[in-house]
């Protein structure tokens, strides 16, 4: 065998990094090793828009509902379980295809990550009092001040997130992404990127109507269902947290709905900043 390849293949959120995955796996004999934060929780079957049965069917994939809400999973933790398996399934071909739109998971893979500082509670329950009186933009706000990057590739719709870069940069004083790749591991495989793109005007009409679809295919009964363990790290995502608050009846439904879309829309813009960069 040649030497070994990761073709890593990245984008926003609908821009149909799954198709071109599928495609390319075939083409080399790969199965698909996922990186996406979200995709990976086995009870977000729809909101998170995993590959469809018909398309995990075509070509194995890792990483897609192989843990539970329940289970705490970080980028550290995706990193030493991707590179373990990676290592198994090396051994039998040279070439592997990883796909999805998590930036942290796909730098931990490619590149390593560093320890993070632990916590500093009086830091953490101060942000945590300001989300609750100032609402998590307000922060987020603060964050792209003092940490770009970290802005970029955070999911701002999650305060928990948002709450750990912040107390990672009062800290210590350096930036939350700085501890990502300070030190870049050596990695015995070489990665190609394949950076899946769109115009900004048909990937929004794209991102409107899979919300719709989402939507038709049950995702208010999924969310409803989740609704009692909203406190969760997982549940802190798009299109399950504009819907919890309609639940709490602070927005209506034509209000949720919206929300998602434009949440998502504004996802998929940090998206693209963060893989530009790469």
């Amino acid at each position: 065998m040649g030497r070994k390849k990761l073709f890593l293949i990245v984008g926003p959120t609908a821009s149909g990094k799954t198709d071109y995955s599928i495609s390319l796996a075939k083409e080399i004999g790969s199965p698909i090793i996922s990186c996406d934060s979200r995709q990976i929780y086995r009870e977000l079957k729809i909101g998170t828009a995993p590959p469809t049965h018909s398309q995990l069917r075509e070509v194995k994939h890792y990483f897609i509902h192989s843990h539970s809400i329940f289970d705490y999973f970080t980028a550290g933790r995706y990193e030493l379980e991707a590179i373990s398996l990676m290592s198994e399934l090396f051994k039998e071909r040279s070439s592997l295809v990883m796909v999805g739109g998590s930036g942290l998971y796909a730098d931990a893979v490619c590149y390593g990550l560093d320890d993070f500082p632990t916590p500093d509670i009086d830091i953490r329950e101060g942000l945590t009092s300001r989300v609750k009186n100032e609402g998590v933009e307000a922060l987020a706000q603060e964050l792209k001040k003092l940490d770009y990057e970290s802005y970029c590739s955070i999911d701002m719709s999650n305060p928990q997130r948002v709450i750990r870069a912040l107390e990672v940069v009062l800290t210590t004083g350096k930036k939350f992404s700085s501890f990502k790749n300070f030190c870049r591991k050596e990695r015995d495989f070489e990665v190609e990127r394949v950076v899946i793109e769109r115009e900004r005007s048909e990937l929004y009409d794209r991102i409107n109507k899979r919300t719709d679809i989402m939507i038709s295919m049950g995702l208010v009964a999924e969310a409803r269902e989740l609704f009692p363990n909203r406190a969760l790290t997982a549940l802190k995502t798009v299109g399950y947290r504009e819907l919890f608050d309609h639940f709490e009846g602070k927005t209506s439904m034509e209000e949720a709905i919206e929300l998602i879309k434009r949440n998502t829309r504004r996802y998929a813009k940090r998206q693209i900043t963060w893989f530009k960069k790469g």
